[in-house]
C-alpha cells in the first residue's frame, strides 16, 4: 500500500437498511474519485462511513465527504460518520462542517443509532 493508497471495504454484515464502507488509508485528491464512486455505488437509505483507519484527509478528500453527505440527503437517505480521528475531527471543525455530520465514536455506535432513525 502507497502514501496515497485508499482500501474501500464493503461491509456484508450489515441490516438490510444500511450499508457500511470502511476506507483504510489517506483520503485524498489522488484518490477521490474511487471514493465518490463507492458512494454513488450504494442504494441503502442509511450509509455509515468508517474513517477509523483514515489517517488524514485533504481538502478534496473533505470536500468529497461534504458532497456525499449533501447528496445522500437531497436523496433522502442518511449518512453517518464513526471512527473520526483527532486530526480528522479538527479539520471538520476548523472547516466548520462537522455540524451536518452525525458521528459516532464507534461502528457499533453507529449501526445502533442508524437503525433507530426514522425514513426521511
Amino acid at each position: 500500500m502507497g502514501p496515497e493508497t485508499l482500501i474501500i471495504e464493503y461491509l456484508t454484515d450489515t441490516p438490510e437498511d444500511q450499508s457500511v464502507i470502511r476506507l483504510r488509508g489517506p483520503l485524498t485528491m489522488q484518490n477521490v474519485a474511487q471514493f465518490q464512486s463507492a458512494v454513488r455505488a450504494g442504494s441503502a437509505p442509511r450509509m455509515i462511513l468508517d474513517l477509523s483507519q483514515v489517517p488524514y484527509v485533504d481538502s478534496a478528500g473533505l470536500g468529497s465527504i461534504v458532497g456525499a453527505q449533501v447528496s445522500l440527503h437531497k436523496a433522502g437517505r442518511w449518512l453517518a460518520l464513526t471512527g473520526v480521528n483527532e486530526r480528522v475531527k479538527r479539520l471538520f471543525e476548523i472547516t466548520r462542517v462537522n455540524s451536518i455530520f452525525l458521528t459516532f465514536p464507534t461502528l457499533g455506535d453507529a449501526m445502533s443509532a442508524m437503525s433507530g432513525q426514522a425514513d426521511a
